[in-house]
């Protein structure tokens, strides 16, 4: 391969395919313009000023285009952590919120380099489901509140802008058809002079770009168990909702994201964040949907400008944006929450052949999710319940039959499945001590020890024979197995 040839390998999509580029500027400017109201309702929600949260939204989404791994994820100021460090600044100041942003930043390059990410493996597909499933109908009510008590203009505009991004698509999808429903009701709105809640009434945009800063803080240890509480819980519901919208945009464009370098890259866009006077964040679903999903983003360049773009708007064209109607904008994520509810999995068909243990698991983080409107609840709670269904469903697997030889000296006891916590328990129960012969042989080939409650059942079994003068011979351990009973076999004490 010539130097030029392998030069062009190395040149982002964007770059050499007018296309691709084109989508990408539009997605981004289509993002920006959504998440606006988005920063400004969550620096509302954690009690800060609006540009604490449009100044997150811009350094998490640039930061996070140059260090991520996951293409086309957008990451800005999100509901989850406002709700996570707003009761730090409502009792200690913004001082005290940005240098937990900062110390989160920290946690969050710690956790990703000690391997966090691969904790995703344990999470399974009906909590995904769930999870998706959840996301949208918070997205969609968060949207309500913006068709109470409003103007009855609200409402025909609100009903245009979803047939615009219904029908547009069907004219064209070289034009994104969020950002033409977006310029076509506020040229709607100022050229008639329709009076209607606007971007600009959710609050003040900034007129000039942040400018980094050390946390106004004192550094004391004082100071450090204070926010250290905050940090971390912030820290973790961040990674769980990043880690867990880079697998859904996985699913969706069919590609692979480096979850370590995720996991790290959103702790230094929070350590950037912070020292430039914002209020952290992490991915957003709601975005990231309109950004892959809608406008068929792909690459890096849709994060960075959903970023540049956002701050451009506020201080260029902040007039201009004011006056956007939150009609236009309500349609957008309405749409949004409808694309990214999995149907699929709600269809009678579907509820059908699904197991209840599975479904249950799905009902139980959507409901979670939705009640504490806390993402990572709802993951936990659903994880938890799938595993517990799991553990009871393995336990059951694990039978013992017996064999007497002819002569009647030995008996065969053989031992089929996994032994674990919640199987090994009914393990001492299917012997019988004191009608077998003298020998008793245990044969374990088909079967795995995977605990030490499974060696204490054995250890149990073994004693209740010897306390009748009986031997035991366990046999056909594979090599896992064989070391763990070794090892802990006798050191364990038996409450049988």
């Amino acid at each position: 391969m010539t130097p030029a040839a392998r030069l062009r390998g190395l040149k982002p999509d964007w770059l050499s395919n007018p296309k691709v580029w084109r989508t990408e500027v539009l997605a981004g400017l289509v993002v920006a313009l959504a998440l606006i109201p988005e920063a400004i309702s969550f620096s509302i929600i954690a009690g800060v000023d609006p540009a604490v949260g449009l100044f997150a939204s811009f350094t998490m989404a640039v930061v996070i285009s140059v260090v991520g791994g996951r293409r086309a994820m957008i990451s800005a100021a999100t509901g989850a952590i406002a709700l996570v460090i707003a009761p730090l600044n409502h009792e200690h100041g913004l001082g005290h919120l940005v240098a937990a942003v900062i110390l989160a930043g920290v946690f969050q390059i710690v956790l990703g380099a000690i391997g966090v990410a691969k904790l995703m493996r344990f999470i399974p597909r009906s909590v995904m489901v769930g999870f998706v499933n959840a996301l949208a109908i918070l997205i969609f009510t968060a949207q309500v509140p913006e068709t109470h008590d409003v103007p009855r203009a609200v409402y025909p505009l609100l009903a245009g802008g979803l047939a615009l991004m219904v029908f547009f698509p069907k004219i064209t999808t070289v034009i994104p058809a969020p950002l033409v429903s977006i310029v076509i009701l506020t040229v709607i709105t100022v050229a008639a002079g329709i009076a209607v809640p606007t971007v600009g009434d959710k609050g003040e945009l900034p007129s000039s770009l942040p400018v980094p800063s050390l946390p106004d803080v004192p550094f004391t240890l004082n100071t450090l168990a204070t926010i250290a509480p905050y940090a971390f819980a912030m820290a973790l519901v961040g990674l769980m909702e990043s880690l867990m919208t880079a697998k859904l945009v996985d699913d969706i464009t069919d590609t692979h994201s480096n979850k370590t370098r995720e996991s790290i890259g959103q702790g230094i866009a929070n350590i950037v964040t912070g020292f430039f006077g914002g209020m952290g964040g992490c991915a957003m679903i709601g975005q990231t949907m309109i950004n892959v999903k809608v406008s068929g983003a792909r690459t890096r360049l849709s994060t960075f400008l959903a970023g540049a773009f956002l701050m451009v708007l506020c201080i260029a064209f902040g007039p201009v944006v004011s006056d956007i109607p939150m009609a236009a904008l309500v349609a957008v994520m309405i749409m949004v929450s409808f694309a990214t509810f999995d149907w699929h999995s709600i269809a009678p068909k579907t509820l059908k052949r699904m197991p209840a243990g599975e479904i249950g698991v799905m009902v139980i983080t959507v409901v979670a999710v939705v009640a504490t409107h806390n993402l990572a609840i709802g993951v936990v709670a659903g994880s938890i319940t799938a595993m517990v269904i799991f553990a009871k469903r393995v336990a059951h697997l694990a039978e013992v039959t017996a064999v007497v030889d002819p002569d009647g000296k030995t008996v065969v006891y053989r031992v089929t499945g996994e032994l674990f916590f919640a199987s090994s328990n009914d393990l001492v129960g299917q012997f019988d001590y004191a009608g077998d012969p003298k020998k008793v042989v245990v044969d374990l080939s088909a079967a795995h020890i995977w605990d030490a409650s499974s060696v204490a059942a054995l250890d149990a079994i073994e004693t209740k024979y010897k306390q009748r003068g009986k031997t035991v011979e366990i046999t056909g351990l594979d090599e896992p197995s064989a070391h763990l009973h070794d090892k802990l076999s006798g050191e364990l004490t038996s409450s049988h």
